[in-house]
């Protein structure tokens, strides 16, 4: 497999995002794309790009001659390569995919940044919130698109909770509970937090709208040589409002269940239902008696109708990457940018010191909004 680049053959309110099955064919020319790596994601990601109107896959990198041999097989118009850097540096690319290891995020993102590419890279941003503060600003200089893979968020499922919640239906929230557990896969340069939480914690950031002022963690590591396989995550809220997330790589069952729940009505998403992810239940407490006497007051319960809300069947990865190019050609920020990547990595970054002291909860301060300067509207090849 050669790994030289050959030019192809062949050519958090709640955000309006395209239907990319019935997305128009533009008439600008395609955003042309290059993905790195092509292992448990990627193949994912190099399909949907290419299926996408208005973008073309130019190149493919990995360091596996075998994983590239099969995706030779599948696009053979498209350039194979195992040299990452040459990809990054081919100026007929506009955009760069990543989607490696963490630990290899913030300097092939920071390469394509400095390349003049816009860059969309998998979750999470980088190995630790200086990091991703670093590319932000980068980004920023070189006004390019920096958007994360929190894939999550645009879904039907996701964007029908955000809805749900933003519009007062479930009332005050009371809490919000998510479930992510399975048998492995076990990672090793990543505790199971980093690597299963990081769902979730983006899904919350999303859904509330607002940042945890303090979480706690608690885990194990129960295979000798490896990071924290089991873990317990709590975000304290304004409000009383509290978030629990449990993770785990050493489940017997595969579990993928957020609750949220508020004081008029409560959600059970299922991301494993194959119908019906999204259920709204007309449950709840009621207090019988006056503020004054709490002592006195008796709990009514109530139980009403269970619905199920009609949500849009489109593969979330694919309206992911039909915005990527809408916020390309419109000089716009995406709904997962850096910044919500790095709101996602202090939280797991403050969970990692929890781990160390045994629970103890750690105050987060707040997150000063980055200034954002507007994106060149019209998209150029040309490297800044």
């Amino acid at each position: 497999m050669a790994s030289k680049l050959l030019s192809p053959s062949a050519a958090s309110p709640v955000q309006v995002l395209p239907d990319a099955g019935q997305a128009a064919v533009s008439a600008a020319p395609a955003i042309r794309i290059g993905v790195i790596g092509y292992g448990y994601w990627g193949p994912n990601v190099v399909r949907n790009f290419a299926e996408v109107a208005g973008a073309q896959v130019w190149a493919v990198s990995d360091m596996s001659e075998e994983r590239l041999a099969l995706a030779h097989g599948r696009y053979p118009a498209v350039t194979m390569t195992t040299d990452c850097h040459a990809l990054i540096a081919d100026p007929a690319i506009d955009a760069v995919v990543i989607m490696t290891p963490v630990s290899t995020h913030f300097a092939l993102a920071m390469e394509a940044l400095r390349a003049g590419k816009h860059v969309l890279c998998a979750k999470p941003l980088a190995s630790s919130a200086e990091q991703a503060t670093e590319l932000i600003e980068e980004a920023r200089r070189r006004r390019r698109v920096l958007m994360i893979d929190h894939t999550f968020i645009y879904t039907g499922a996701v964007r029908r909770i955000k809805e749900l919640v933003d519009s007062g239906a479930l009332g005050r929230l009371y809490y919000y509970d998510s479930v992510r557990v399975n048998l492995g896969l076990f990672q090793h340069d990543v505790n199971v937090l980093w690597d299963l939480a990081v769902h979730d914690l983006a899904i919350m950031d999303y859904v509330l709208g607002e940042q945890p002022r303090a979480v706690a963690a608690t885990g194990a590591a129960h295979i000798p040589g490896h990071p924290v396989n089991m873990a317990y995550l709590t975000c304290f809220f304004d409000n009383e409002l509290i978030a629990h997330h449990h993770v785990n790589w050493l489940a017997p069952v595969k579990v993928r269940r957020t609750l949220v729940c508020g004081d008029r009505q409560m959600i059970v998403y299922d991301d494993l239902e194959p119908s019906e992810k999204v259920k709204v239940y007309d449950k709840g407490i009621t207090l019988n008696g006056s503020p004054e006497r709490v002592y006195e007051s008796l709990i009514g319960y109530r139980t009403g109708d269970m619905w199920a809300p009609k949500l849009s069947l489109t593969e979330g990865l694919r309206v992911e990457a039909q915005h990527f190019l809408e916020c390309i050609r419109q000089g716009k920020p995406p709904l997962s940018d850096g910044a919500s990547g790095l709101r996602v990595i202090r939280v797991l970054e403050a969970a990692v010191q929890s781990l160390g002291q045994r629970g103890r909860p750690v105050e987060l301060s707040p997150v000063d909004q980055p200034v954002r300067l507007p994106l060149p509207a019209v998209m150029t090849r040309q490297a800044v």
